[in-house]
């Protein structure tokens, strides 16, 4: 006796361990230039990110009496707490992580039913709680270790991370502060500040590889190219659409094109709107997430202008230097809406018939 199910009979052979495989393959590069820049407090933020959702999945497909290793087996929870780990400061508390995972896992993805039926990204869910409810700690970036007198080696990072304090009782604001006219700010959050003040936007491009006034962007054009070789990568393997990071990027160069067209100077260039904070990571790795994104063509370039769009409006006008998790979540709300208006037609619908 055979099960019968509806047409169409179609595998296309990626399952969804591979998907997720790729993209956490794809991400390495990233990965690799953060832990060069900002030095082994991101691996211990990884692992304990990693652990926790583990853990959870397990417990919680347990507890909803699902195959448990059938779901920690396709990685995605694994890709969640990889995307929120790689987002807070490297240097952030243990329990910082260990509160955004469980935010992400249980209330960003389980409480809609799991994997396949959230309805906002469960990464930036956990982001926009964590810097809402703690946003000392959520800013709390530390500039390049090479500008550092004393970088932390391996065993000060994980006493940062769960002390507060280096071996040698120094803290993060100790650190960093033998560094002139550098904070533990952001350079877009230094960017965004400078410009309030008057500065003028070609005087902080985040381009410190030309440029050797942008020393406190040291690490971030080169993280936003990485984030950019990997998107590239995935489109090339056909695991995301071009649709979405295309429409997300175009819309950025209009919105600032039209800002500087206006003689506003007091806003970032185009080449620090696109290299700069989370720009390439939200829109090869974040906006393209297939549960929470639109699914035709059409929607894809909707959905990626809306968020290009909020997130230049948040740059701009708002109060948060970087809108990438904002805006991602805002048009989460709106895909329902868009994928009902960008539905292909139906063949023959409309057609008038006799008899």
């Amino acid at each position: 006796m055979f099960k019968l199910t509806s047409s169409p009979h179609i595998h296309s052979g990626k399952l969804t361990a591979r998907i997720m495989l790729w993209v956490i393959f794809a991400m390495l590069p990233a990965l690799a230039i953060q832990l060069y820049f900002f030095g082994f407090g991101v691996l211990f933020q990884i692992a304990l990110a990693i652990s926790c959702a583990l853990i959870l999945e397990f417990a919680i497909t347990k507890l909803r009496k699902k195959p448990a290793l059938f779901y920690v087996s396709d990685f995605s929870v694994t890709l969640t707490a990889l995307i929120l780990a790689m987002s807070i400061p490297p240097y952030a508390p243990y329990w910082l992580i260990l509160i955004g995972t469980f935010i992400a896992v249980v209330l960003g993805k389980h409480v809609y039913g799991g994997l396949g039926q959230n309805l906002f990204n469960p990464a930036m869910v956990a982001y926009v709680v964590l810097l809402i409810s703690f946003p000392v700690q959520m800013t709390g970036w530390m500039p390049t270790i090479s500008l550092l007198n004393e970088p932390p080696t391996f065993m000060d990072s994980f006493s940062l991370i769960f002390s507060g304090v280096t071996s040698d009782g120094f803290s993060l604001s100790q650190l960093v502060s033998s560094i002139d006219g550098i904070t533990s700010a952001t350079p877009l959050d230094s960017a965004k500040t400078l410009l309030k003040a008057g500065g003028v936007a070609d005087t902080i491009s985040a381009l410190p590889i030309f440029m050797d006034h942008s020393q406190f962007a040291l690490g971030w054009t080169q993280l936003n190219i990485a984030f950019l070789l990997g998107g590239i990568f995935l489109i090339w393997k056909k695991v995301i659409h071009w649709q979405t990071p295309v429409a997300m990027l175009l819309m950025s160069v209009i919105f600032t094109g039209a800002i500087e067209l206006f003689g506003n100077s007091h806003s970032l260039n185009l080449f620090g709107q696109l290299f700069s904070g989370a720009m390439m990571f939200g829109a090869f790795f974040i906006a393209t997430d297939p549960v929470t994104a639109p699914v035709t063509p059409k929607g894809k370039w909707i959905f990626g202008a809306l968020v290009g769009f909020l997130v230049c409006l948040i740059r701009q006008f708002g109060n948060y230097p970087d809108g990438i998790a904002f805006a991602i979540l805002l048009a989460n709300i709106c895909v329902p809406l868009i994928d009902q208006y960008t539905r292909p037609r139906v063949t023959g619908y409309g057609l008038n018939r006799k008899g």
